[in-house]
């Protein structure tokens, strides 16, 4: 599989595990290219200032949804797509389902987000690893890394939502979505991700 992202809540482990596997996979001598989102192309960085900087209230979440799939169509075309093309193994911090979750948990309904996507983006994942932490233990570890201030800032109520519904994504599709609980140490996190990707 060629394109795999990286899912979860606030301070779930995304950014550690998706470097983890970039080395593990580099060793094994493959073309990795290692990206982001909302950003990952230098248009896309400029739009995810704007989303994940200000006040909790800042957009409304269809103006999310739009800023977001603006963001993703130019990450897409610029990186995800050549790479994929070249024979690359594309993996992404966060994609579409974190437009599920987010922006759906806040009233987006979710044929318009995978409308969206379907028209505009047209690329999806081969397998996406969802990782779990409870919300209380996840914004702990944001906070203390320094995070995207505007959705850490949204409270433990909304960040409960927010698990649940990636959990709700991963449940309806088993063959695409894969959950690890990431509460474990990394190194075990990162053994059980590589074991799932080689299955």
């Amino acid at each position: 599989m060629s394109f795999i992202t990286i899912e979860g809540g606030e301070g779930t482990g995304k950014s550690t595990l998706i470097r983890g596997l970039a080395d593990a996979m580099s060793v094994q001598g493959k073309d990795v290219v290692l990206t982001r989102e909302p950003g990952g192309s230098p248009g896309a960085e400029d739009i995810r200032t704007l989303l994940v900087t200000g006040e909790a209230d800042r957009w409304d979440a269809m103006t999310e949804l739009l800023l977001v799939n603006a963001a993703r169509r130019d990450h897409v075309e610029r990186v995800i797509r050549p790479a994929l093309a070249r024979g690359a193994t594309v993996l992404c911090d966060r994609y579409v389902d974190s437009t599920r979750a987010y922006q759906g948990m806040r009233g987006v309904p979710r044929d318009l987000i995978d409308s969206i996507h379907k028209q505009a983006i047209g690329v999806d994942p081969d397998k996406t690893l969802v990782l779990d932490v409870p919300p209380e233990q996840g914004l702990t570890r944001a906070a203390e890394r320094g995070g995207d201030a505007r959705f850490e800032s949204m409270g433990l109520a909304y960040h409960t939502k927010l698990r649940d519904a990636f959990l709700a994504i991963a449940a309806a599709e088993p063959e695409r979505c894969a959950v690890l609980n990431s509460t474990q140490p990394k190194e075990t996190v990162l053994a059980s991700a590589l074991a799932l990707l080689s299955a």
